[in-house]
């Protein structure tokens, strides 16, 4: 039996919902797709909570019209802006010396409590990216194997709870509850990274109006993420001052003339900011000049982030370069120069069961990827915002109890329910190791006692 997904992408620009139908093998036929300009949001952080729930329920409805379907749920994607990265471990003894689903839960909520997590942060993804059983490191899937100790270190992605609550309240403002929350470069990685750059590790950089987001997988899991408030509206407003002209001339410019690659000496007629009746001529050779030290500039940033990161010499399939601001012409020769010896691809979103032509475009990569996280296309094992361990050996059945019985509860319950659950259980096992241990002090001394 399918069952019927939303997904809501909220960028810096513009907003998507996309319905589609999920079947029991997790295949993908996508049946609604709405888009509108987003309001009252600034760097993908929502600034006025009655501007943005108008936006997204312009969206949804739209979507849900071309669909015929109605659903009252989705999962929606949150900007890297105020996030907040850490890496952690859990190490746990295995008492049936095998390992099941049990013990991975617990040893992942271990590095869930290992972890120094600010009180005005919540978790959004908790990632393992390494397994260790005994002493055998980077274990794939440890599911099954005879152990006496199970240890894993895991990329812990967190953002502000203020955060979250108003992202949270624009989307419930819309007439949606929020099932689930999902990273939108964490997003964007699972729509264009293919299997062989999981395995050999890549950098995924979203480039959009406002922002760009890098998340950089190694070992089949996000272990770095940074976000940069720049995107192709800043080449716009750079278009505007440099050429004196209005900010709607000076994108048309930049959408019609926008190119990295060899300048033309032709010039252009433009209208003057403050006085749109007298017009100025500009050659191109400016407009290319302007745009190509954004560009530069941006990208150069970037590739700080990814000597930043450490895990530079860990990308072998290189940058993936992705969202609308990748369009732009000759960006990727510019990247390969910008990022050195590190190969450069532009990626679209995965083709699937019903993609619109307007779909494939690569700043839908997002959103397309919420909709594939529903599907179970996320990393093999992770803690989600609901703090609830998700793996890809779940079953759609399984998947469909959670996401429609429990999920609609989510918004209006505490978010911490779960892991207080879990904190209670570690803590009994403390106290129970210490008991244990006090009764032995106990027995030793009167033993020495004794003799």
């Amino acid at each position: 039996m399918s069952r019927t997904v939303l997904a809501i992408d909220i960028g810096s620009t513009k907003i998507c919902a996309i319905i589609a139908e999920i079947a029991n093998d997790n295949s993908i036929s996508i049946t609604g797709a709405g888009t509108t300009k987003a309001q009252g949001l600034r760097k993908g952080s929502i600034t006025n909570i009655e501007l943005a729930s108008r936006s997204i329920k312009t969206a949804v409805e739209d979507a849900k019209r071309v669909s015929g379907n109605s659903v009252n749920s989705a999962i929606v994607s949150i900007s890297g802006a105020y996030t907040k990265s850490l890496n952690s471990n859990g190490i746990v003894n295995i008492q049936t010396k095998e390992i099941s689903l049990e013990e991975i839960k617990r040893v992942m909520h271990t590095s869930l409590y290992n972890a120094n997590i600010p009180n005005e942060y919540e978790v959004l993804h908790a990632l393992p990216f390494n397994f260790k059983v005994d002493d055998q490191d980077f274990i794939e899937d440890p599911l099954g194997m005879n152990a006496s100790r199970l240890e894993v270190e895991t990329h812990i992605i967190t953002t502000q709870k203020s955060n979250l609550n108003n992202l949270k309240k624009a989307v419930k403002g819309a007439g949606v509850d929020v099932e689930n929350i999902v990273l939108n470069s964490y997003a964007s990685a699972i729509a264009t990274l293919n299997h062989d750059e999981k395995e050999l590790g890549a950098a995924v950089i979203d480039m959009g109006g406002n922002t760009s987001n890098i998340s950089i997988h190694s070992g089949n899991s996000i272990r770095y993420n940074e976000f940069l408030g720049v995107g192709s509206n800043h080449v716009t407003s750079d278009l505007s001052m440099a050429l004196h002209t209005p900010l709607n001339v000076a994108d048309s410019v930049k959408l019609t003339y926008g190119s990295l690659l060899t300048p033309s000496n032709d010039l252009i007629e433009l209208p003057v900011i403050g006085d749109e009746s007298s017009t100025h001529e500009v050659s191109l050779e400016v407009v290319h000049n302007v745009i190509f030290a954004r560009v530069e500039e941006t990208l150069m940033i970037l590739a700080q982030f990814i000597e930043n990161s450490g895990l530079k010499d860990q990308i072998g399939a290189g940058v993936i370069l992705t969202g609308g601001f990748s369009k732009m012409e000759g960006i990727r020769d510019l990247a390969i120069a910008t990022f050195g010896s590190i190969p450069v691809r532009l990626a679209k979103p995965r083709e699937m069961d019903g993609l619109f032509d307007n779909l494939r475009d690569p700043e839908y990569s997002s959103a397309i990827g919420l909709i594939m996280y529903s599907a179970s296309a996320y990393t093999p094992y992770e803690i989600d915002v609901n703090k609830r361990v998700r793996h890809t050996n779940e079953t759609p059945t399984a998947h469909s109890t959670v996401n429609f019985k429990e999920d609609p509860e989510i918004p209006m319950a505490p978010q911490e329910e779960e892991p207080k659950a879990k904190m209670v259980n570690l803590e009994m096992t403390k106290e129970k190791k210490s008991d244990e241990a006090g009764s032995f002090n106990k027995f030793w001394n009167w033993a020495t006692q004794l003799f």
